[in-house]
């Protein structure tokens, strides 16, 4: 009972403190305001040159103080970041930690509430942890396998704009303004870098940071050789957009030819978990030796730790790497 008693406070907590950090406090919003009524206060006139904005705002990993201190004493500030900005979401590693753990909390109580308390129900509700940062994991290889998509094209657009008499930097901010959305983000980061000051190297650098994707640094490999060694650049880059068309064609592919294997993986991890749930509908009784019984939770353990690993077996023969 106070397993029950114990994931239900847990869950309240966590949804109170979710919905804390949504919704903000009444300080945050009468900051805001007061912000908002002091720049409609010093706001330029019409005869007026608006003053660069020169602020920054300070980051914070989470909107729950305690948690952010120790977030921050982790040092988990610069990868988190880069990693959520790949994904392409806007959440904070502070928030998605609270979602991680209000779900959490939430399914131990309905599996207590319907096994008892049991070790399996919390073993159930521990594995649905890690679910919000497989989602943002499996967003995060979805946008970067669509820049890697749209290079090849871009690479062509700026291959055109340098036959014409453009520089490198010319088209590059064409690239920035008529590509498709993701690289055209990407590709405008660098440009704007290099308007600010920043050398071409270091801002080549950056975008291999954010992108992580070989066809990138093959790009800013070319072009940063090219610019060491002289050469034909529209010709480095032509050649770098074939390459990179033909890797993403042999990639897609290889997906063809390994999608049996990973359907069979997918069906032979997850065969047993759904089969021990049909079986348990029909037999409760029978099904309930596995964890009623000391002989029945090794058995469980074990099986659940053979299945995992299988499932990393068929996953590392089928992803070749290209």
């Amino acid at each position: 009972m106070w397993l029950i008693i114990t994931s239900i406070s847990l869950a309240v907590f966590a949804t109170a403190v979710l919905l804390v950090m949504t919704l903000g406090t009444g300080t945050s919003k009468r900051v805001k305001l007061r912000l908002a009524a002091l720049a409609t206060e010093f706001a330029p006139t019409l005869d007026e040159e608006p003053a660069p904005d020169i602020r920054r705002e300070q980051h914070k990993m989470s909107g729950i103080p305690v948690l952010n201190h120790w977030l921050t004493k982790l040092n988990l500030g610069p990868a988190s970041g880069m990693f959520l900005s790949q994904a392409g979401v806007t959440v904070s590693l502070g928030t998605l930690i609270i979602v991680s753990l209000a779900g959490s909390a939430i399914a131990a109580v309905a599996f207590l509430w319907y096994l008892g308390p049991t070790p399996l129900a919390l073993l159930l509700a521990a594995g649905l942890l890690p679910l919000p940062f497989f989602f943002i994991r499996a967003k995060r290889a979805r946008r970067l396998m669509a820049l890697e998509e749209q290079l090849p094209e871009a690479l062509g657009m700026m291959v055109s704009a340098l036959r014409v008499g453009h520089s490198l930097m010319a088209s590059l901010g064409a690239v920035s303004q008529d590509s498709p959305e993701l690289i055209r983000s990407e590709m405008r980061k660098c440009f704007e870098e290099q308007n600010f000051g920043i050398d071409l190297r270091s801002a080549l650098t950056n975008l291999t940071v954010r992108v992580p994707v070989q066809d990138i640094r093959i790009f800013v490999a070319a072009v940063l050789i090219q610019k060491e060694s002289g050469g034909n650049l529209a010709e480095v880059l032509e050649k770098v957009a074939a390459t990179t068309r033909e890797r993403f064609r042999l990639k897609k592919q290889v997906l063809v030819h390994t999608a049996q294997g990973r359907l069979t993986g997918y069906i032979l991890s997850l065969l047993p978990v759904f089969l021990g749930i049909a079986m348990y509908f029909v037999n409760p009784e029978a099904m309930s030796v596995l964890w009623t019984r000391p002989i029945g939770l090794k058995i469980l353990y074990v099986s659940a730790a053979m299945d995992l690993v299988g499932a990393l077996i068929i996953r590392k023969i089928v992803n070749i790497r290209v």
